[in-house]
């Protein structure tokens, strides 16, 4: 599963994920937030595919539109509002164990810089920390492991040939155009795929 397969299937398994659109020609958006645009593909290597992440609309726009002419043969480009992320990380299911990994603020401090506050290991119901046991608290836990069994339900098939299935999510807020908090904070999954 790809990246652009992922973004169909977050939005198909009915968990907190992104509500992202197809960026095409005409698109518009609003001028009172923050936006981030995504490129995707539909075959070949989509990992550090060009993005832009938490800018003005004019400048988004300027973005998605040349995107659509680089990849317009072999891809789609996605947009949605720009959030503020206060936790980030990866949710790692198996058949046998859950990995939970944890950052400050954005994923890219855990998957581009290797930060890393906290690692929960689960395993025949056994819970094992490394790092900074309660950087996520109990709540936080309680939040992402309320979908492990929808999320092993819909991929019984992948985890039981062996495969896993890796997650990325943060506990964020929305954004104004001023990057400013708004709202209460929420969990949302942004990528899934089967590796």
């Amino acid at each position: 599963m790809n990246k652009l397969m992922g973004m169909f299937e977050l939005q198909a398994l009915g968990i907190p994920a992104i509500k992202w659109k197809e960026f095409k020609k005409n698109t518009k958006l609003d001028s009172d937030k923050l936006w981030t645009v995504r490129t995707t593909v539909i075959k070949g290597e989509d990992l550090n595919l060009p993005r832009l992440v938490g800018k003005e609309a004019e400048e988004a726009i300027a973005f998605g539109n040349k995107m659509l002419r680089d990849f317009s043969d072999n891809g789609m480009i996605i947009y949605y509002p720009y959030f503020i992320a206060e936790k980030s990380g990866t949710l790692e299911i198996n058949k046998d164990r859950i990995v939970i990994e944890a950052v400050k603020n954005d994923l890219w401090n855990l998957v581009t810089y290797s930060d890393r506050d906290e690692t929960i290991i689960i395993q025949d119901e056994k819970y094992i920390y490394d790092g900074e046991k309660n950087f996520l608290s109990a709540v936080e836990i309680n939040e992402i492991m309320k979908y492990i069994s929808e999320l092993r339900k819909n991929f019984r098939d992948e985890l039981s040939e062996g495969q896993s299935l890796l997650l990325e999510w943060s506990f964020a807020y929305d954004s104004d155009k001023n990057n400013e908090k708004l709202g209460d904070k929420f969990l949302i999954f942004y990528e899934i795929r089967t590796i």
